[in-house]
């Protein structure tokens, strides 16, 4: 029989050994696992690269307007008297020359039936003074009456012809007086509000209207633009004069108050010579045709005004970050390593895109990822990005 105690001295050793192997097994293991990993931590990661090149993009500019009809007209009598008819409710569409409303002013159809009987009192007294020159002329050539008497008698009719006259006068400012009782529209576009209602008694002196007609076949849109824009403006416009500059500036869109975009483009068509000192801005005027009606005298929209750049270089906002009030982006150097590099944009954007002012230029790369996270000098593994991809949304 074999001794015990040897026997677990050798069983001991043995397990000890095993043991021993394991761990410098387990041990090798982890170590060539770390340098695998840090083999792999070392490779380069890929990032999306774009190539800047100049391009042509519109940007867009937004200010508030409000809208005036061509013509707002009021309404009002020029007589006085009570409101007898009223042709046109309140919005009505009218006409040129349409009629309105009727006064009823019975004087002044008296003033025209006295009119018109002082005219023939006025004929027969010249018929009489004409009979009376043709009665005295022969008398006078035969000298049976003095020459005197001839000449009286051409005065007297000189008078009553001068009446005639004056009653002829009487008789038009009665008809045109009588006239003021019938008020026609005078020019084409749509009613406002009707204060006064038949029977209303109203004249020349009333503090309201009868009503305002809005002349709305063109609409004035006014709008402030800053003295910043208003130099913008006019300094990518043709032209040697102010004037010439304002004809070629492009046409611009409205934006109804809905957000619709208006059919029809406008016009600018005058800019306040004078900069407000209070606001710093020019008070301008868009015209804009509205056959339709659409849009109506006292209504508020948006006036766009496309500004066109020829060659800008554009990134997308994506792209970049912002530290301590300072824009950066991350471009590519020679040695594929990441440099920050700060630049000035424009604050007015085409869509996702910035227009950069400096900091860029024709050729530089741009890391399109890993924006305010990439640091500085890490080594990538460009990936050239697809420009039309990139600026397909551009207009």
């Amino acid at each position: 029989m074999k001794n015990p105690k040897l026997y677990q001295l050798v069983f001991h050793k043995q397990f000890i050994f095993l043991v021993a192997v394991f761990l410098l097994a387990a041990s090798c293991k982890n170590k060539g696992d770390k340098n695998s990993m840090a083999a792999a931590a070392d490779q380069p990661k890929d990032y999306t690269v774009l190539e800047l090149s100049p391009r042509k993009a519109v940007l867009n500019t937004d200010f508030p307007a409000s809208i005036q009809g061509q013509q707002n007209i009021e309404i009002r009598p020029k007589i006085d008297g009570y409101v007898e008819k009223i042709y046109v409710d309140e919005g009505s569409i009218v006409k040129k020359g349409q009629l309105l409303f009727s006064i009823s002013a019975p004087q002044y159809e008296e003033d025209v039936r006295t009119a018109e009987a002082g005219i023939l009192t006025a004929q027969a007294d010249v018929s009489s003074a004409k009979m009376e020159v043709e009665k005295v002329k022969p008398l006078v050539d035969k000298n049976i009456i003095s020459h005197y008497e001839l000449e009286s008698a051409q005065y007297t009719l000189q008078s009553k012809q001068a009446l005639l006259s004056q009653a002829k006068a009487t008789l038009s400012n009665a008809r045109i007086n009588l006239g003021y009782t019938r008020i026609s529209s005078p020019v084409s576009g749509i009613i406002g509000s009707l204060p006064y209602k038949l029977g209303s008694l109203v004249s020349g002196t009333t503090t309201d209207p009868l009503t305002t007609v809005y002349n709305t076949g063109n609409v004035f849109a006014y709008f402030s633009v800053n003295e910043k824009q208003l130099l913008n403006f006019t300094r990518n416009s043709k032209g040697n004069t102010f004037e010439e500059k304002i004809q070629s500036m492009p046409k611009v869109s409205l934006l109804l108050s809905d957000g619709s975009k208006y059919a029809y483009e406008g016009k600018i068509e005058t800019v306040n010579g004078l900069i407000n000192s209070a606001t710093g801005s020019a008070d301008t005027r868009a015209v804009f045709i509205n056959p339709k009606g659409l849009i109506r005298s006292g209504s508020s929209a948006t006036v766009r005004i496309p500004l066109t750049l020829d060659s800008a270089i554009l990134v997308p906002q994506s792209a970049t970050y912002e530290l301590q009030d300072k824009r950066f982006v991350n471009v590519l150097d020679k040695g594929n390593k990441v440099k920050s590099v700060a630049i000035e944009v424009m604050q007015n954007t085409p869509g996702q895109f910035y227009v950069v002012q400096t900091g860029l230029s024709k050729g530089d790369k741009i890391i399109l990822e890993g924006a305010g996270t990439l640091k500085e000098g890490t080594q990538v593994k460009p990936k050239e990005a697809d420009e039309n991809s990139i600026y397909q949304d551009l207009k």
